[in-house]
């Protein structure tokens, strides 16, 4: 008969503990550092499995939380995150440290210091960078490079073969659709009034969206509810403040179209 115990929100296991209780279902090859930390129970007390696909590695000190699962030869690195329940107020919002589904897919990698959320779902063969975080409910298509110190905000959308380089900031919800460039140091705006913390006002928020295959110079800023367009390009240091249309070059301060077809790189 399977040994099975309660286990206390929060409270931390062993890989043989949990394969004993029926919570960790791991494949073949799969490789656990013995400083590894599962933690299978949420903050409502809720337990979920975790499942480790074949070839699966990882590291030393990484935490695992209730409903990861990780795909073939996926590896998670030493001291990330996957699967951390969201516990607080934001944007209207009371997260009560609720756990849900958090997909690694195939040969993808979660480099050391990331921290992934409950909800995630990331594509196979996609890299996320150190100390990399992605809130709640982000998506991540295939083969996407996401570098070191970016910040995705709650319910963000991304897509295949997306690149977003070191220290970026994507805004809660915001949507890059496959082949989006981002370069280093971008920043996204989804609030036109900043009044957050307004007791007497809730803000609308509208995140920026990059169509396929757009791509944003390093240091920009990309306002609220702005569009850049299919295959458009933004010069770095600009400050993106109305819609860029497809195939086209802008730049500058505010940023202004300057031709009308986006040279291709």
């Amino acid at each position: 008969m399977m040994n099975v115990r309660k286990f206390a929100p929060g409270e931390p296991a062993c890989a043989d503990e949990l394969i004993r209780s029926g919570l960790l279902v791991a494949g073949e090859r799969v490789q656990v550092s013995p400083y590894t930390a599962f933690v299978p129970a949420d903050e409502l007390g809720i337990v979920r499995p975790i499942e480790l696909g074949p070839g699966c590695r990882v590291g030393a000190f990484a935490v695992i939380y209730g409903g990861a699962v990780l795909g073939e030869s996926a590896r998670v690195e030493e001291h990330a995150l996957v699967g951390k329940a969201e516990q607080g107020y934001a944007v209207g919002q009371v997260y009560l440290g609720t756990g849900a589904r958090t997909v690694i897919g195939r040969q993808a990698v979660i480099r050391s210091g990331a921290v992934i959320y409950a909800g995630v779902e990331i594509g196979d063969g996609t890299v996320v960078g150190h100390h990399t975080l992605l809130r709640s409910f982000v998506r991540v298509g295939g083969s996407s490079q996401l570098g070191h110190n970016l910040t995705v905000e709650r319910a963000s959308s991304i897509g295949a073969g997306v690149r977003c380089s070191p220290g970026s900031h994507l805004t809660s919800s915001c949507v890059l659709a496959d082949r989006v460039f981002l370069g280093a140091g971008v920043r996204t705006v989804n609030d036109r009034e900043l009044i957050w913390g307004d007791p007497h006002r809730r803000p609308v928020l509208v995140p920026p969206r990059f169509d396929r295959g757009a791509r944003v110079g390093s240091g920009s800023v990309v306002l609220a509810g702005v569009t850049v367009g299919e295959e458009a390009l933004v010069g770095a240091g600009s400050v993106v403040t109305r819609n860029v249309p497809a195939g086209t070059v802008a730049y500058g301060v505010p940023a202004r179209v300057r031709s009308a077809q986006a040279v291709q790189l």
